[in-house]
């Protein structure tokens, strides 16, 4: 775990947009007319999350393990666990304008390229049976997160053409809370085969490929694969790079992409966080495996909530109070307390960092791109977030070797705070009231 307005002149991350939406999206999804609210989210949205749910429960079981079977188990060093880790969360970085451009190109195949993501991931899970060094193991995670790459842009995109701008804040958070309930089981259902097996480390590897299998086979089956636009509508012109990188022009996207880049330098990895709290709480090694569950429940239960909120008060505001969440987490790990209230608190924190940040980001950001560039826009700040938190990796990991944890943690507090103030004072062109 690590998240279709054509008014292309008003993105605003503080702006819960209004507006009379397009009369078609350009994956087939109809709009409804100015004045009229669906009741719920769109099937799209549901089966999308649904996708993701079985996904997720594949991803997190090898996620939930991957920390300690990478230290513990292969004794690597905390630098080279940076490194397998910043490869694990910022490779996808590499190929995600790359799938976005594929799906705007296609028209109306964003399905089919969120497909062939959610296929190479799926197969990377048995190869890991199969490595034991860091080269090997380095190559299979940067194929995994290649797949992922591969698949975010156009799978967000879907849920923003699927949704219209009053309630799009709501679908993200309806999608994340079911991706979230996989993160939830993931790790549950790694522990319970480590526990159940002798070599729990490979049955946790093959379960996770099976799982993931059924993942493909429901998006190919049930998630709509997009039809032709409308008649009416006027012809667009073919999306390329050089467009999709020219949104960037626009001051608002950008403000939302450089918002996004520079916090993301200051956002430790759920693993790193995961190993420091079992050092500060002596986490027995069995246990390990469960220390996400607190992080995905708390995101469960906030993602639509919050969601809900950041239509109605402004995604800007709730997208900065996320990252407030994040460093009073850190603060946490930074205090001499050894309470045993200590890891309820620092999760929860945890899991609401998420909650107010990964669809709240892809919700404010697609306000400011248009329908036929709207998995490449989504693309961009995904891209931009996704290398800052890989180098936050790589530099927290040699923070981390050279001068131990609490410096690395204590750095990362302060460019935490400076970030954060910084981009407070990106605000968007057009704000709404409170």
């Amino acid at each position: 775990m690590y998240v279709a307005d054509s008014r292309a002149n008003s993105p605003a991350l503080d702006n819960a947009p209004a507006g009379e939406p397009s009369p078609a999206s350009a994956n087939g999804a109809v709009r409804l007319p100015a004045g009229r609210r669906r009741a719920a989210v769109a099937p799209t949205v549901l089966a999308l999350g649904t996708v993701s749910l079985v996904t997720d429960v594949s991803s997190e079981m090898v996620t939930a393990v991957l920390p300690l079977y990478l230290v513990a188990g292969l004794g690597l060093s905390p630098l080279g666990f940076g490194l397998l880790d910043g490869i694990y969360n910022g490779f996808s970085a590499l190929v995600r304008l790359a799938g976005g451009h594929l799906a705007d190109r296609g028209g109306g195949r964003h399905k089919w390229v969120a497909g062939l993501g959610y296929g190479i991931s799926a197969v990377c899970k048995p190869l890991l049976l199969l490595a034991h060094s860091l080269t090997p193991i380095g190559l299979i995670l940067a194929a995994d997160r290649t797949g992922k790459g591969l698949r975010t842009a156009p799978r967000d995109a879907l849920i923003s053409l699927s949704s219209t701008p009053e309630t799009r804040g709501r679908a993200f958070g309806v999608h994340r809370a079911m991706d979230t309930a996989g993160a939830l089981l993931g790790p549950l259902v790694a522990f319970l085969i480590l526990r159940a097996t002798v070599d729990g480390y490979d049955a946790v590897f093959t379960v996770s490929f099976c799982v993931a299998v059924a993942g493909v086979l429901v998006l190919v089956l049930f998630v709509p694969g997009g039809g032709q636009r409308a008649a009416d509508a006027a012809p667009r012109e073919r999306p390329t790079v050089r467009a999709a990188l020219g949104l960037l022009r626009r001051r608002d996207l950008r403000r939302i992409t450089v918002c996004a880049l520079l916090l993301g330098l200051a956002t430790v990895s759920d693993s790193f966080i995961y190993l420091l709290l079992q050092r500060r709480l002596g986490v027995p090694d069995r246990w390990f495996a469960l220390l996400p569950l607190g992080t995905a429940a708390a995101f469960l239960l906030l993602a639509m909530p919050l969601g809900r909120l950041a239509d109605r008060v402004g995604r800007r505001r709730v997208f900065l109070a996320g990252h407030g969440c994040l460093f009073v987490t850190y603060l946490l790990l930074l205090t001499s307390w050894h309470g045993s209230a200590l890891p309820y608190a620092v999760l929860a924190l945890h899991g609401a960092f998420y909650a107010a940040t990964d669809g709240v980001l892809m919700a404010a950001a697609s306000d400011g791109v248009p329908e036929e560039l709207r998995s490449s826009g989504l693309a961009v700040v995904q891209t931009g977030q996704a290398l800052a938190r890989f180098a936050c990796s790589l530099g927290f990991g040699a923070a981390w070797t050279l001068w131990g944890d609490r410096t690395a943690l204590t750095a990362a507090t302060v460019a935490l705070a400076a970030c954060a103030a910084f981009s407070f004072t990106l605000r968007p062109t057009r704000e709404s009231a409170p």
